[in-house]
């Protein structure tokens, strides 16, 4: 057998186990908060597909984000719950001033970060049943997050543009 010769096809899904427990680390992440608030300076940012099936946003933003969105989870959330059954959470933001519930599938999510401690994780698009919760996770209860009260008062919530911290080419003198 020589060295450059290719790997066996597998037999096991490897790569889509650990996907999912990528994924579920994330979601643990999120469950967490939603059970115990964020702690610290810890905040997420979440990307999802707006097309993903399964996924509920208002309209206006639908409208403004036909694929993908990406929300930040910090000072202005409320009802943030996760659905392990249903493979989904839910969260309350304000668009605006305005609250927004949003649905998310587990599958939907395409990027979970928290800058905090520079902890990133990128996902394919999945399908909405593909995700089967991990047997030994522990329930999460549907209650509000509970937050610190923030040093001064938050400007309402706000869809960042990722355009805006992405490096610019150098202009040429």
């Amino acid at each position: 057998m020589s060295d450059d010769a290719a790997p066996p096809e597998s037999l096991m899904p490897y790569e889509a186990w650990a996907e999912e427990a990528l994924r579920e680390v994330a979601i643990r992440a999120i469950e967490r908060a939603a059970g115990e608030g964020l702690p610290g300076e810890h905040h997420f940012y979440l990307t999802f597909r707006t097309d993903h099936p399964g996924t509920s946003i208002p309209g206006h933003l639908k409208a403004r984000y036909p694929q993908e969105i990406t929300i930040v989870l910090q000072h202005q959330f409320e009802d943030l719950n996760v659905d392990r059954a249903a493979g989904r959470f839910g969260v309350t933001l304000y668009f605006g001033g305005v609250p927004s519930r949003l649905t998310v599938p587990f599958g939907a999510l395409t990027m979970f970060h928290d800058p905090h401690v520079r902890f990133g994780l990128r996902f394919p698009v999945t399908g909405a049943d593909a995700i089967p919760p991990f047997e030994d996770a522990p329930e999460a209860e549907a209650k509000p997050a509970e937050e610190e009260a923030p040093p001064a008062p938050p400007a309402p919530g706000q869809v960042v543009s990722l355009d805006a911290f992405r490096r610019k080419p150098a202009k040429e003198s």
